[in-house]
């Protein structure tokens, strides 16, 4: 209480009995994946494709994150964490060269890459070309068989003349990356001299470290790293069954990644892994993974099947592939347009061509219940996911937006609530508590979140001295009850049809 000492004129501003909830975001990807550049095991936050690009390089043909990146944005997505993981998987299957750094000839500078992956004969030569305010400049001529030639002069700074971005911009034969790992000694310069382009086997130059991509949570590598952001709602690892389809990893790997990310996600509570199964599977094959091979069991986890069919612009056709991506966009665009508490299902998969496997009625009645959640072609409407199911058998938590409806009020009301630690503990508090919460609860109502013709049906807010005794208050605790009606999906549309005798009668 101020206190006044002379005559006057005082004002006082006096909190207001409620402090508005906002709702916390609930489409926030994070994406754990090879890339061709980058930071290892370090989030990098995005919000376009032209970021990931500028932090982590674009396509390339035997890496998934870029293109699940991708999809992501082109669906409807706007705000994903990148985590790459290291990898000495070959990139490409077109013939590949590496430039040394001039500071250390062991290491690796740029990667050159082929764009044709059936080229043949090709030579990158470095010469070096004096320097340009204070920057050293340097020549890159590109060579082919059939008489091809290129040239490029520049430094390696930022900008238009850059030799690496005229290269990449310009060239019709190569495209060079630099190397994240080697970023340093970039800086220092490119060795001279002239290296051919080696053609490889994709299937066999390289391997997939399922330890990489399950991470370490002290060291905050994989996907643990996501443990520190409270903000990510969604957690995809493309790259996982890529790699199987590659024959690089095994089921048991594929299963041993899937259950970590799992784990990860109901231990941060606050977020959901979007699965994919291994590509190639039938509707029983896809059934006897789910029950018998997998076994999940997660209110946290949602599994879509089949592969769909999109265009790989590094294979220049149609390639299938896993659709978490596409799915975890689909998600981020059905938040923005209905809402988090709108089954993300019966929505067009923007950028899918086709799928692998064409479910019928009686495959889909089998897999439903399982928890598999269909992704189908529908003449004249579109390749759309026709599922919404969690992986839990729990009947509570069936339904995907169910729990992630629960996770923005949970997470939006552990936020808005933060200014009652050390309040006063007494009534004028559990006040206070209920009429924010409340507030906060009336406007998802009217947003049609909430089942029930009122507030009073659809919510409600306890925290009084029946569940505040002495007891618990002697202990610090605050103890606030919330129970809300969520709307549940319309799964089953069911008209029943019968005939009936019409006609008109006439009476006298």
């Amino acid at each position: 209480m101020p206190s006044y000492l002379s005559p006057g004129v005082y004002v006082e501003e006096v909190p207001a009995s409620t402090r508005p909830i906002a709702g916390v975001g609930t489409a926030i990807a994070g994406f754990v994946g090879f890339a061709a550049a980058g930071p290892n095991n370090q989030p990098v936050h995005v919000t376009n494709w032209t970021q990931f690009t500028e932090t982590f390089g674009d396509m390339v043909e035997n890496y998934a994150l870029g293109k699940a990146v991708y999809s992501f944005f082109n669906n409807g997505g706007g705000r994903a964490y990148i985590v790459r993981i290291p990898t000495d998987l070959r990139p490409s299957a077109a013939p590949m060269a590496e430039l040394p750094s001039k500071a250390d000839k062991q290491i690796s500078a740029v990667n050159v890459m082929a764009i044709d992956a059936k080229a043949t004969g090709i030579k990158v030569d470095v010469k070096g070309a004096g320097e340009v305010d204070g920057d050293p400049q340097y020549t890159i001529t590109v060579t082919a068989d059939g008489g091809v030639s290129e040239s490029y002069t520049g430094g390696l700074g930022s900008g238009p003349a850059n030799v690496i971005n005229q290269v990449n911009v310009q060239s019709k034969t190569v495209r060079l990356q630099p190397n994240a790992v080697a970023e340093a000694l970039v800086a220092s310069g490119l060795e001279e001299g002239t290296v051919s382009l080696a053609s490889g086997d994709a299937a066999s130059a390289g391997t997939v470290d399922s330890g990489a991509v399950i991470g370490d949570a002290a060291k905050r590598t994989g996907f643990t790293a996501f443990e520190t952001l409270e903000e990510i709602t969604m957690v995809a690892a493309p790259d996982v069954v890529t790699a199987h389809a590659r024959g690089l990893i095994d089921l048991d790997a594929v299963k041993a990644i899937q259950t970590g990310i799992l784990t990860h996600c109901e231990l941060m509570g606050n977020r959901m892994a979007i699965l994919d199964t291994p590509g190639g599977l039938t509707a029983q094959e896809a059934s006897d993974w789910r029950m018998k091979t997998a076994g999940f069991d997660s209110k946290f986890g949602v599994m879509y099947w089949p592969w769909i069919q999109m265009f790989d612009p590094t294979t220049g056709k149609n390639v299938s592939f896993p659709p978490s991506g596409h799915v975890a966009g689909l998600w981020s665009r059905n938040d923005d347009t209905r809402g988090v508490f709108k089954a993300p299902a019966n929505e067009v998969v923007l950028g899918a061509v086709g799928v692998d496997y064409a479910a019928t009625r009686p495959e889909m009645d089998m897999l439903n219940p399982q928890g598999v959640n269909s992704i189908k072609s529908f003449p004249g409407r579109g390749i759309r996911v026709w599922g919404a199911r969690t992986l839990s058998s729990d009947a509570e938590w069936r339904y995907v937006n169910v729990r992630r409806y629960f996770n923005y009020l949970e997470e939006s009301i552990l936020q808005g609530t933060q200014w009652a630690v050390f309040e006063p503990n007494d009534e004028n508090l559990w006040g206070r508590i209920r009429r924010t919460i409340s507030a906060f609860l009336v406007m998802e109502w009217r947003s049609g979140a909430l089942f029930g013709a009122t507030p009073q049906e659809a919510f409600f807010v306890k925290c009084d001295g029946e569940n505040n005794t002495a007891e618990s208050i002697d202990l610090g605790m605050v103890i606030v009850e919330v129970g809300v009606a969520p709307v549940k999906p319309a799964e089953f549309v069911i008209f029943r049809l019968s005939q009936f005798s019409g006609g008109t009668s006439i009476a006298e």
